[in-house]
């Protein structure tokens, strides 16, 4: 294994993980705060803007590279 190879897996998983984390503290912060079914709409809505608009990046620029 390569370094460029273990640096891009470090990074999917590293990146993956914090997500992950960042779904829990959202879902957390939903049921902690007693933000109901739209208040947790909400949360994760406008948190999780920054996760897709990440994926998008990578996405898109794999589809300029091919």
């Amino acid at each position: 294994m390569s370094i460029q190879q273990f640096e891009s897996i470090s990074l999917f998983l590293g990146i993956g993980g914090l997500m992950a984390y960042m779904v829990f503290i959202m879902f957390r912060l939903a049921k902690e705060s007693n933000a109901g079914r739209f208040g947790a709409f909400v949360i994760f809505g406008a948190l999780g803007l920054g996760i897709v608009g990440f994926a998008a990046k990578s996405v898109i620029q794999y589809l300029v590279l091919v």
